[in-house]
């Protein structure tokens, strides 16, 4: 009999409600900050750039919030997502490992971010909001939100880094098939965009100025409101599908992860797998090692600091408490364009402080050879952001080979590299340089 490697729910079990985290932490988690008096935000304050509904999420004190019908019914287009054992790749390997992913690539933009894209617009629309301004890195969140706009009938703005603009055309067109409307960041659309373009005519932008862009289109915009695709609280707990699915299967698969990685840019995927295991870990004692993989290029939660921050680079959000490079850090120009953020998500950053998360860090290079390797053995081209995970991965089986002990390791593949493919092409040419 052949070995089962995929694990399947049925659309009847797409989880009913999204967890959060906020009241299951240890210690409180540090409040947003008014840049000028330093102290507590209030929510209501909140409600010029998002939803009262949205807002409300964000500070729930609620552990379990139910997720509307409307929003289930667009998540059975491709939820539940599988689980599959990697069996070709850890023969490759040769590792007495047993590695598990969750795939996420298989929604219609790709990736995981419908999983938040679609809530979000669905709570905007409720909210009688018309249009969404938003920004985007690599392109996932921008087609994401196009596609969840386009559901819900409402006009979608995005701001897109511009070197992302550049390197990945076919997200831009993924986002205009949708009916989005795309700027390369930064923009002649604003004023702070108007003004990097001209101090520096070839700025290449970043996720940082994007969000000031789109947080200005925002506020001067009748009838808009700003959609986030990853950092705050509601974002995170939207993607948290992802380990409540994985969660079961693990179950169905008879075995219970050591160990759980997903990449990291501003923490939305790696939240979504994690943040349902780390409950465990807290109410349970359970013995997770949960690791978030971030490039070298960007490393903020190996190399930044823990402090307050603002979100954005021109300085409009609030301050958060997070592990930063800096708001006006400018990352290189690296291939994995969502995880070039300075910042951490609050919600993951306020795990790693309480020793409940840990934070790896690689260089480009090893990453696409740990992909390419996967994409050999397990057949899926990963996104360079999931190649992040891959490559830890593949370093904890080589490690479980060299020990001779079992490991079940669990990771998010959160999304297909099939719009990446250029990337790619640099890697194989040798064009690919490490930063």
């Amino acid at each position: 009999m052949s070995q089962q490697t995929r694990f399947d729910l049925g659309q009847s079990e797409i989880p009913e409600c999204w967890y959060n985290i906020l009241p299951d932490f240890p210690e409180p988690l540090p409040p947003p900050l008014d840049p000028a008096t330093k102290k507590p935000i209030p929510p209501e304050a909140l409600t010029a750039i998002f939803p009262e509904n949205l807002v409300q999420q964000e500070v729930s004190s609620e552990r379990w919030i139910e997720i509307p019908q409307p929003v289930r019914d667009i998540y059975a287009i491709w939820r539940p997502t599988p689980l599959i054992r990697a069996v070709r790749l850890e023969k490759a390997l040769d590792t007495p490992a047993h590695i598990y992913y969750k795939y996420e690539g298989g929604s219609p933009p790709g990736s995981h971010k419908p999983n938040t894209a679609v809530a979000q617009a669905y709570y905007n629309k409720v909210a009688g909001t018309k249009r969404l301004a938003t920004e985007t890195g690599a392109g996932q969140w921008g087609a994401s939100l196009a596609f969840a706009c386009k559901f819900f009938g409402m006009e979608c703005n995005v701001y897109m880094v511009r070197v992302s603009y550049q390197h990945k055309p076919y997200r831009r067109m993924l986002m205009h098939t949708w009916g989005g409307t795309v700027h390369p960041s930064p923009s002649d659309q604003t004023e702070f965009g108007r003004k990097l373009l001209a101090e520096d005519p070839n700025n290449p932008g970043s996720l940082g100025i994007a969000i000031s862009e789109a947080i200005e289109d925002t506020v001067k915009t009748p009838n808009t409101k700003y959609s986030l695709g990853s950092v705050l609280n509601h974002v995170c707990m939207h993607q948290t599908v992802i380990g409540l699915e994985a969660i079961k299967q693990m179950e169905m698969a008879g075995e219970e992860p050591d160990s759980i990685y997903g990449c990291v840019g501003g923490g939305s995927n790696f939240s979504g797998l994690s943040f349902p295991f780390v409950r465990k870990k807290i109410t349970e004692n359970k013995k997770y090692k949960i690791v978030a993989v971030e490039p070298t290029a960007c490393p903020k939660m190996t190399k930044g600091e823990l402090r307050y921050d603002f979100g954005d680079t021109e300085g409009l959000t609030p301050l958060l408490m997070m592990y930063t490079l800096g708001h006006n850090f400018m990352p290189p120009s690296i291939h994995a364009g969502g995880l070039r953020y300075h910042g951490m998500a609050p919600t993951v950053s306020h795990l790693k402080k309480l020793g409940l998360i840990d934070a790896v860090a690689y260089h480009q290079t090893s990453v696409f050879e740990s992909s390419v390797l996967f994409a050999q053995t397990e057949g899926i081209v990963p996104a360079p952001e999931s190649g992040h995970a891959i490559n830890a991965v593949i370093d904890e089986a080589k490690r479980a080979r060299e020990e001779g002990k079992k490991r079940v390791i669990l990771f998010n593949l959160s999304g297909h590299g099939l719009l990446d493919l250029s990337a790619y092409e640099n890697y194989f040419s040798g064009k690919l340089q490490d930063v």
